[in-house]
């Protein structure tokens, strides 16, 4: 009897369809026009000017998603910040300027007084070299005129460094030469 009735109910279920929760096939259907979540990307480029890697970045509620693909970095952990200017001059790429810092703190998340707006987590390449990693960067935006965007005038770039960022030596944290570069640009 049971399962006459369980068997009987999932089959009115079922045949009722849509009209069980209140649609019709012959209702007019509602467009949702949603904003798009601003997004932007780069072309990792290493000393040599060769492409090593990527990045995506999407504004999100809390913060702009970060997500990097690398290969052929040295072992260790490697300094990744975001810089001022939207250049990658080789082999230096002193052209990026300084980290991205509109709010004129000390570099740093271990620093009292920091840090830059720039200043990200380490990387850590895998065995053969390779990074993949997904992280959110909070207090910067992808849209334009605010004071925390870095989408402006003279652009932006993401630099991966020699050696780890300390976190808290102002300006760069002992993380060496610049050895990649890409100029952050936003996607349409």
């Amino acid at each position: 009897m049971w399962k006459n009735l369980i068997l009987l109910t999932a089959l009115t279920l079922i045949l009722s369809g849509c009209n069980l929760f209140g649609f019709s096939k012959d209702e007019e259907k509602i467009s949702v026009a949603a904003p798009k979540a601003l997004q932007a990307t780069a072309t990792i480029i290493d000393t040599e000017g060769k492409g090593i890697g990527h990045m995506e970045m999407t504004e999100g509620a809390d913060g702009v998603h970060i997500s990097l693909g690398v290969k052929g970095l040295s072992e260790g952990g490697h300094g990744f910040h975001i810089h001022e200017v939207g250049k990658c001059e080789k082999p230096t790429f002193e052209s990026a300027g300084s980290h991205f810092n509109p709010t004129n703190k000390r570099h740093g998340t271990d620093n009292p007084a920091g840090p830059h707006l720039g200043d990200l987590p380490n990387i850590t390449p895998e065995e053969d070299g390779n990074v993949q990693v997904e992280f959110v960067a909070k207090n910067i935006t992808l849209k334009t005129g605010k004071e925390n965007s870095i989408i402006d005038e003279d652009g932006s770039a993401i630099v991966i460094h020699q050696y780890p960022d300390d976190y808290a030596t102002d300006p760069s944290g002992n993380s060496g030469d610049r050895i990649a570069c890409g100029v952050i640009t936003l996607k349409n």
